[in-house]
């Protein structure tokens, strides 16, 4: 597997955020999570690997995580995958936050409205989708052995905001506690922003936490 890291100031708001690309190297197939505004490096990475995009995946609606979405369709036969409690983030600026974060809003379409354990399969790689409500109503996760791409839901020390729309703190704290936890120790974290942590020094935080 071949997996990269891009990282870009997305909006006026400068918000820094990672947008991840994973490439089976044998079959040759790609995913983009969460694509920045710079669709031309994401097609570079995965043009160089002489691969083909099958699948674009929103972790959630909101605008840092969708800022390349319209433009990368526009060039790409991808299908657009997300949560569907939170399609509504790919066009409701009252819910994506597109005006305040800076960017234009792609109201677009998915072509794959994603459920609990459903899974995203790329060449011979599977990810299984972990519904996390809280950030969002639709945020999710996607878990491969030994790997967590864990959008807003859970970061570095951290977990989400929730004091935005369709964000819910009992729920977060309840997604992360009784879904992430759960999983192996030795699980690497990527999150949507900051830098990349290991499942087990995470769990000494929540572990730790008062009950709400």
């Amino acid at each position: 597997m071949v997996l990269k890291t891009i990282k870009q100031r997305i909006g006026t708001m400068q918000m820094s955020t990672n947008c991840y690309i994973v490439i089976d190297n044998i079959q040759k197939r790609a995913m983009v999570i969460d694509p920045i505004q710079n669709v031309k490096k994401i097609l570079d990475i995965i043009n160089y690997n002489s691969a083909v995009l099958d699948y674009i995946v929103i972790t959630h609606g909101h605008a840092d995580h969708i800022a390349g979405l319209k433009n990368i369709k526009e060039v790409c036969d991808a299908k657009i995958c997300i949560h569907r409690l939170d399609v509504d983030g790919l066009s409701n600026q009252d819910k994506n936050l597109c005006e305040i974060i800076g960017i234009d809003n792609p109201n677009i379409e998915p072509e794959v409205l994603l459920e609990e354990n459903d899974v995203i399969t790329v060449g011979s790689l599977r990810f299984r989708v972990i519904h996390t409500p809280g950030h969002t109503e639709g945020s999710i996760c996607l878990y491969s052995e030994g790997i967590l791409f864990s959008g807003d839901t859970l970061f570095k020390r951290a977990w989400g905001r929730t004091d935005l729309p369709s964000s819910n703190f009992p729920q977060i704290i309840d997604s992360i506690d009784n879904k992430l936890m759960i999983l192996p120790d030795d699980t690497i974290v990527y999150p949507g922003h900051g830098r990349v942590t290991v499942l087990k020094d995470e769990k000494k935080i929540y572990l730790n936490l008062e009950p709400y």
